[in-house]
């Protein structure tokens, strides 16, 4: 027969799960949700969508481990309140969706979901557009959460006066709001006030997704526990863009009125704090967690070519010494767009160059399917694709590293004889170029340094020998437009064969290639007489 635990045991069981699920209760909770607007979005292939506009409240235990909380101010309940923004894209019917809460985290106020996922071809999303663009994430039915979080952006922070009389933010408290908020939405039937969960039924996985300052958001909050709710994970993955070797150093009290997060190690600034502080590896974060007994979630990472140059990227992948890549943990994959730069805007007038115009959007519509399927059925994604590196010698400039890593070697991609990276994920604009992608540009402004450049092959022969130009023309790379396009199309099957390219992305990027002004046009046929 087997074993039935006696009275006094059932007892002490039931006592010990009502303690913990008290604690458990106590530490954090979404006191009230509240949606001033509610829209319809679109129709999409997986149905309506709508957008819905309000404020997440919540509190916390002083008890919490951010510090500072235990100096804040507290609610009439002995806890400490917040309150931030947030915004759902999300179908009209929740349970037509497909299941995953995507939870983005905003950089500076602004909302990056539909830049990364949504954005087209020849007009690139900047962050904070709320626009449609492609439709791809309703089309294929995620449900998508914007978490403000930052301080000075949309987020109210509680703070307390020091002994100086100056008012000090919490602003860790940052990342128990993202945390709370997401849990809430992915498990919670209504808020402590009755409001029911406009989600509630409608999830059964979490991804989140950050870019630069969010993504490394997104390894800080990892790091630091954030991950879970009790014994529970939260965050079953995570999608990091363009973070390099970054943390975010927002476990602190700052003064405001910006967010301790908002700077970052520049050329002007090469040691500026927090940012390169902490771990720099992902494995390195990854065994702290497993350290602590808990499972990490799947990731897939993804930097750009300029984030070698100007943001040490390659430091994540060595860490502080030497120049041999550190073994990845089986939870990661990592992937470099070879010529991508980190931010993909039209133009900057303060730049010398054009910037960098790689359009990797469809790389991320990709790979998001890919982390998705990771996670629902265990998937494997695509093996890590990354550049070859070999150390800077100061031309193009690289940013140091800083000066508390003595050791550091900060490595840049190799390149061919055009001056594009070589290995990596080849979209069919690096595979069959039409100009240099993802150099350096100038000056070494904040800016600048993030937007690459793109310098365009000359158009014929002439032009080049007129000019000095050493790269070979397009007159002397193709012959003619077919043998151009047929070389993207060529490359656009051999990226989506090996996971980096939807079917979708694809035609489009063939269609652009066929109608390339860089060609002449064909001459037409002689009519019938």
């Amino acid at each position: 027969m087997p074993h039935r635990p006696n009275g006094p045991t059932v007892v002490f069981l039931f006592c010990l799960l009502s303690l913990i699920a008290t604690v458990r209760s106590a530490i954090a909770e979404v006191t009230r949700i509240e949606f001033a607007s509610k829209q319809p979005y679109g129709t999409f292939r997986a149905g309506d969508y709508v957008i819905w506009q309000g404020r997440i409240h919540g509190d916390l235990s002083p008890q919490e481990v951010i510090p500072g909380i235990d100096k804040a101010a507290r609610n009439d309940r002995g806890r400490v309140a917040y309150s931030a923004k947030i915004i759902l894209i999300m179908p009209a019917a929740p349970r037509a969706g497909n299941g995953a809460l995507l939870v983005d985290v905003p950089n500076r106020g602004g909302a990056n979901a539909e830049a990364l996922y949504n954005s087209p071809r020849d007009l690139p999303f900047l962050s904070g557009t709320l626009e449609q663009g492609t439709g791809f994430l309703q089309d294929h039915g995620f449900t998508v959460a914007e978490v403000y979080w930052e301080l000075g952006h949309d987020a109210d922070l509680p703070s307390f006066v020091d002994a100086d009389r100056k008012t000090r933010y919490v602003e860790g408290v940052g990342f128990a709001i993202v945390r709370d908020a997401a849990d809430f939405l992915a498990h919670a039937a209504a808020d402590s006030a009755g409001m029911p969960n406009p989600l509630k039924g409608a999830i059964n996985r979490v991804l989140a997704s950050g870019r630069s300052q969010d993504g490394r958001f997104l390894k800080t909050f990892l790091l630091d526990g954030f991950n879970m709710v009790g014994d529970r994970r939260l965050f079953d993955g995570m999608h990091v863009f363009v973070s390099a070797a970054g943390l975010l150093p927002i476990l602190q009290m700052g003064t405001g009125p910006d967010s301790s997060g908002a700077g970052a190690p520049t050329f002007a600034d090469p040691d500026f704090p927090g940012v390169n502080d902490g771990p720099l590896t992902i494995g390195e974060t990854i065994a702290k967690v497993e350290a602590r007994g808990e499972v990490p979630p799947k990731m897939l990472l993804v930097s750009s070519t300029t984030d070698y140059y100007s943001l040490r990227a390659s430091l994540g992948r060595t860490g502080e010494s030497g120049t041999a890549d550190r073994p990845l943990p089986a939870n990661v994959r990592m992937y470099d767009i070879a010529g991508g730069s980190h931010v993909v805007v039209t133009q900057v007038p303060t730049c010398t160059l054009p910037p960098g115009r790689l359009d990797w959007a469809p790389v991320s519509r990709a790979l998001l399917l890919r982390l998705d399927a990771w996670v629902s059925h265990n998937a494997e994604p695509p093996a890590s694709e990354l550049m070859p590196l070999e150390p800077a010698t100061g031309e193009p400039p690289a940013l140091r590293a800083p000066s508390r890593l003595s050791a550091a070697v900060i490595q840049v991609p190799k390149r061919d004889r055009d001056g594009n990276a070589l290995g990596g994920v080849r979209l069919p604009d690096i595979a069959v170029p039409t100009g240099t992608n993802g150099g350096q540009n100038q000056p070494q402004t904040f800016t600048c340094m993030l937007v690459g450049s793109f310098t365009p092959f000359a158009a014929t022969k002439a032009e080049r020998e007129r000019t000095g130009e050493p790269r070979p023309s397009i007159e002397e790379r193709y012959h003619g437009r077919d043998d151009y396009v047929n070389r993207v199309r060529i490359a656009a099957e051999d990226v989506e064969a090996r996971g980096f390219l939807l079917s979708e992305d694809a035609a489009v990027i063939v269609q652009e290639a066929a109608s390339s002004k860089l060609f002449a046009p064909a001459a037409a046929d002689a009519p019938p007489r």
